[in-house]
């Protein structure tokens, strides 16, 4: 018996030594001052915002390549087909600039319509018939023949009022009227003037997209028309045909180039180090904007998201230092604040096979009104969760999961495109419990300035990201999403298991 109880003394003694060993190797590479300096540069305003494809971006991806190459992370040499595209850390994103069309005149039974936006543009000049069709949906065309026509809908559907579902809805919408021959499409948005204000500034000004050579030709021309309260759908639903002018040039598209910035470090285990561990954040912000009451149109996204790709800097230089059983793959994105576009580019064009990749630790940030947590989206839908809380707590801090499940905030980051193909994916954010308060006063704001941080607080925020990656690389078993995840088939799939 005396025996016994020394060998578990003795073994509870290595695990906590083991425990202590993992968190003074976290706190050996961090520092406020090295947390600092990166921040400070990220979002100077000699970066002017770093908005994809500026030359200040590309002055960012620099900083961050040669930022891995100075902490020994390599590039990675097992290219899919071109090996040069990563082996100085740097992944092309092709992309396109597009210029809104131009000349867009639209008249309904004589009527000029001046509320109006392109969802989906097509060089037009169309006179002819018009017929209403409610919601647009498949019930909608019984009986009638839309061949050759433009159809005006209702946005949404029955039980669909809310813009963004509706906007969800346009894709859809847009197959039934191409299946049915229909030309053009408009749809009447009830929205309000604030929305709508936000719409026009999107689709009206120029847009960035991911360039694709096998695009096929767009037959369809789908508007919108801002139409509050359905007072105008009312009015035309009356009767079925109407007549319709629509007129306009097609967009123009300019080829643009931006990277994506990925290393790694292999790991020591045999054979875990065939698994890796994504570490991720986007880089780029939103450039020169409107001038708040300072006068100041650098929108220097601090929080969104320097500190992210801090995040991300700081495991690196750990890893790099203290390397961990499985291996891991280092991802700052460009493009996230023009649609998800790096992180979209990648997953279809991947330096390593996806089914190696069994996590994807993202950090994306807004900002944070509580200093004693850590926001995790998605915390509690895989089996790294505990990790994760084990890592804040071992720095004073407590990682929470979504508080605001209403802003979708899960399917607005990188980490999407990730979950999106089965690879668990959750996002490491600064803590907020409401997405309101200090989070919105900075969110997409010039006052997002490297000043305004709680340097202090991002050390043990800092800390505890790179202790959870560490303790996920070096767990034995692999990540997974919970069972009934709604990822969770694509996981299977992916690892066919």
């Amino acid at each position: 018996m005396k025996y016994f109880i020394l060998f578990f003394s003795l073994f509870l003694s290595s695990q906590i030594t083991f425990s202590q060993t993992e968190k003074e190797k976290v706190s050996a590479t961090i520092s406020k001052n090295k947390i600092e300096g990166h921040i400070y540069f990220l979002a100077d305003d000699l970066l002017k915002g770093r908005q994809i494809a500026s030359p200040e971006n590309k002055i960012a991806a620099s900083y961050l390549a040669n930022t891995l190459r100075g902490y020994g992370v390599q590039p990675v040499k097992e290219n899919n087909e071109d090996k040069s595209s990563t082996e100085n850390y740097y992944q092309e994103v092709k992309l396109n600039k597009v210029s809104p069309p131009s000349d867009l005149a639209l008249e309904i039974d004589g009527k000029k319509q001046m509320n109006s936006v392109v969802l989906k543009p097509n060089k037009i000049d169309f006179t002819g018939d018009a017929i209403y069709l409610g919601y647009g949906l498949k019930e909608d065309y019984i009986g009638n023949d839309v061949s050759g026509k433009t159809i005006i809908i209702k946005s949404g559907g029955p039980n669909v009022t809310d813009t963004r579902a509706a906007f969800g809805m346009t894709e859809q919408k847009e197959e039934l009227a191409e299946e049915h021959g229909a030309i053009a499409i408009i749809e009447l948005l009830d929205t309000n003037d604030r929305i709508w204000g936000f719409i026009e500034h999107q689709s009206n000004g120029e847009r960035i997209e991911i360039a694709d050579e096998n695009e096929a030709p767009k037959n369809i021309t789908y508007l919108w028309i801002m139409d509050e309260n359905n007072l105008y759908a009312k009015a035309l639903e009356s009767k079925k045909n109407h007549t319709v002018k629509l007129k306009m040039e097609g967009e123009v598209k300019t080829p643009i180039l931006s990277h994506n910035v990925i290393g790694m470090v292999e790991g020591t285990d045999p054979k875990l180090k065939n698994e890796f561990i994504i570490y991720s954040a986007h880089y780029d912000h939103v450039g020169i904007g409107a001038a708040d009451a300072t006068g100041d149109t650098i929108y220097n996204g601090a929080r969104d998201n320097a500190v992210g790709t801090t995040t991300v800097l700081s495991i690196a230089e750990n890893i790099a230092k203290y390397p961990t059983k499985r291996s891991a793959l280092f991802i700052l994105f460009t493009g996230e604040e023009k649609g998800l576009l790096g992180s979209k580019y990648y997953v279809e064009n991947p330096v390593l096979p996806l089914n190696k990749m069994v996590y994807c630790f993202n950090s994306d940030n807004a900002g944070y009104n509580d200093t004693s947590v850590i926001t995790v989206i998605g915390l509690s839908r895989t089996t790294a969760a505990q990790h994760i809380k084990d890592a804040a707590t071992a720095f004073g801090l407590t990682a929470i999961d979504d508080p605001a499940p209403e802003q979708n905030l899960f399917d607005r980051s990188d980490n999407v495109m990730f979950a999106q193909k089965g690879i668990p994916a959750p996002t490491f954010s600064l803590g907020f419990k409401s997405f309101d308060g200090d989070v919105t006063k900075y969110y997409h704001q010039a006052g997002d300035e490297a000043n305004t941080l709680d340097y202090d607080y991002l050390v043990k925020f800092f800390e505890s990201y790179v202790l959870a990656g560490r303790l996920i690389a070096n767990d034995p078993k692999t990540p997974v999403w919970i069972s009934d995840d709604k990822y969770a088939p694509a996981g299977k799939s992916l690892y066919k298991n």
